[in-house]
């Protein structure tokens, strides 16, 4: 039987005259959503998913397609604003990383049971690692969970054919569909055949239906059983799914069973060591509902079966008889991380050596993590990029209130004022505001005063913080709230928010101004001001706390708005203030640990601090870091 590689190549030599071109993973995907005449697609940006939209916007714009996109104020707005598309008919979309979808796990529950009209399809790109989330969260979990079907992609190229396959199964069986790329995929490049984008022709009908639409929980469980049997009728068109594939092997005391990127590392590390072909392999495009009948004969026919497939044990857990399996509840797979080439080359020497086995001459991976470490290469840690404004503001907190303060953190890429030791916890989207809540009221039962200073980013603030910051208000808790308002999106590629008023495809949308926002949740105290004003910012934050102290205080929000360095650099181009520092430095190293902009090294020779004037963007904000006031504006 041909390998799905192999099957796509045969539909690309017969679409040979048509368009090619290297695309990113997520760009792919985008394609795929675009050939499949979908209408309406929503998202909120989080890495590894962030390039699928603007890559829709492109072919929006080059195809001229009347596609509504979006960038929502948070996953579960975007799930519902594509999902009420899909009620009427039309093909629709929706976009996020896999914490993300625990943000629309809501109506991801009910949407499973209410079931779709249109094609409706959840792209969760996954974090096996995890390289830039919370968690490393396995979405096929969340498919089990909520009874839904999802597809594994192993390459950019399958990933475009599963997002055709996804909305032909969902119209089909009118319900939800996941596609879970993991970041292997999502990042990768592949060259990708354009095919022909249908026009947009379907016309929005919604058929009033309240025992589907609006059931109450007597028809709720009506809907389970129709779900149910939905999900066994799945079952069995999978099993001769194009997605699921066997490689036949002449040795079958090894068989393999292996899932999206893992299939790949286990193929390329099996050619790698003179053993392709050697070992059955069983490829797995349809994780759930898992075909069992194809996995059982499989397992049937071989001694052993290892289950390699990141982040968790999915397919594994779905097999029914596990006597012969290897995989991560027996510890033959690590429990965590990725699986990447050196961790499968030591599962497999592992079981070659058990074999008897011999591998082929090649690089061990530790020796490879020797030649490396002889490196000596320095390790960096994350920062602040030089002159942003968060950094001040961090900087001129800590200042005011010290470091028997407690400071409550969010997620972004200002939870880097870990650094300057002004985040003390970091739990999800909008988790600043309700930590800092929950601090104050346990403190506040032991009548203790005790400084709270929490810092959430103006999208997070968008996405999660309005309701908890409401709530706070409500609830009489009392702390200092710094919105950090770099303009943009930053840490996952510098979308718009809805502060700015700037839609997904660059037109002007309504602005929805922060500062309002903030002033109708009930805050009295609201003050925005550049954080570069270091020193005007640190009485700013003193008058702030001491609101919250006062007989009729509350919480106080002050806002820190100076646009991110990278998005706009424009007033640091317009007014530089390029900065030197003087002979009397004597190397003390506050400045480097408690500004800790990465423009400031201290030169070992000399044991005192230089400016690399290859990264520093002259901001001069680094003039108040130093107490002995070594560094000062240049002349020149």
């Amino acid at each position: 039987m041909p390998s799905v590689a192999e099957s796509l190549a045969e539909r690309i030599d017969g679409l040979s005259e048509l368009r090619q071109e290297v695309l990113l993973g997520n760009e792919a995907i985008a394609r795929g959503i675009v050939e499949s005449g979908c209408h309406v697609v929503a998202s909120y940006p989080g890495t590894p998913s962030s390039e699928i939209l603007p890559a829709v916007v492109r072919f929006k714009k080059e195809l001229r397609l009347d596609t509504h996109v979006e960038w929502s104020i948070n996953e579960k707005v975007a799930y519902e604003v594509a999902l009420a598309a899909s009620y009427t008919g039309k093909r629709a979309a929706v976009i996020m990383k896999q914490v993300g979808l625990n943000v629309a796990a809501d109506p991801l529950m009910s949407s499973a049971y209410t079931g779709v009209k249109g094609g409706f399809v959840i792209i969760c790109c996954d974090d096996p690692g995890p390289h830039s989330s919370q968690t490393e969260q396995d979405t096929r979990f969340f498919a089990m969970f909520a009874k839904v079907p999802a597809l594994d992609p192993s390459s950019p190229r399958e990933a475009k054919e599963m997002v055709k396959a996804a909305f032909e199964l969902s119209e089909k069986h009118r319900l939800p569909v996941i596609l879970r790329p993991a970041i292997r995929v999502s990042h990768a490049r592949q060259n990708i055949t354009f095919a022909p984008v249908p026009q947009l022709e379907r016309l929005a009908d919604f058929e009033k239906d309240p025992g589907r639409w609006a059931a109450t929980p007597r028809f709720r469980y009506v809907l389970h059983k129709e779900l149910n049997e939905k999900l066994a009728t799945i079952e069995e068109e999978f099993e001769a799914s194009e997605f699921n594939v066997l490689h036949e092997g002449e040795d079958n005391r090894l068989g393999f069973i292996a899932a999206g990127t893992s299939y790949v590392v286990l193929t390329d590390t099996l050619r790698e060591l003179s053993l392709e072909g050697r070992f059955p392999i069983l490829r797995i495009g349809t994780p759930h509902p898992l075909p069992q009948s194809l996995a059982a004969d499989f397992v049937s026919g071989c001694d052993q079966v290892l289950v390699l497939e990141e982040p968790d044990a999915v397919i594994e857990l779905q097999i029914l008889d596990k006597s012969k399996v290897l995989g991560r509840y027996n510890g033959v797979v690590p429990s965590a991380g990725e699986l990447t080439p050196e961790v499968v080359y030591r599962i497999l020497a592992v079981q070659m050596e058990k074999l008897g086995v011999d591998l082929a001459p090649g690089i061990d991976p530790d020796e490879l993590a020797k030649l490396v470490a002889g490196l000596e290469l320095p390790i960096r840690r994350p920062r602040l990029c030089p002159g942003c404004g968060h950094r001040a503001a961090f900087f001129a907190m800590k200042r005011a209130l010290g470091s028997k303060a407690i400071y409550p953190g969010d997620i972004g890429c200002y939870t880097l004022g870990l650094n300057l030791k002004a985040v003390d916890t970091c739990l999800d989207m909008g988790g600043a505001i309700t930590i800092a809540s929950g601090l104050y009221q346990a403190y506040h039962q032991d009548s203790e005063d005790v400084p709270i200073a929490a810092t959430i980013g103006d999208s997070t603030f968008l996405h999660a913080g309005v309701p908890a910051l409401a709530s706070a208000v409500h609830n009489q808790a009392r702390f200092v709230l710094v919105i950090l308002d770099n303009s943009i999106t930053a840490m996952t590629g510098m979308q718009p928010t809805a502060d700015s008023g700037i839609l997904a495809d660059g037109r002007q949308g309504q602005r929805v101004a922060i500062k309002d926002l903030v002033r109708a949740c009930g805050v009295r105290f609201v003050e925005e001001m550049d954080p570069y004003r270091v020193s005007d910012f640190e009485t700013l934050v003193k008058r702030a706390r001491e609101h919250t102290r006062q007989p009729d205080g509350a919480v106080a929000v002050i806002i820190a708005k100076r646009p991110c360095v990278l998005y706009d650099p424009t007033s640091l181009q317009e007014n530089p203030v390029r900065v030197t520092v003087t002979e009397e430095c004597d190397g003390c190293k506050y400045c480097l640990l408690a500004f800790e902009c990465p423009a400031l090294v201290l030169d070992e020779a000399l044991n005192r601090v230089e400016i690399d004037r290859r990264i520093c963007v002259n901001c001069g904000v680094c003039i108040e870091a130093c107490p002995k006031a070594c560094i000062v504006e240049a002349k020149e």
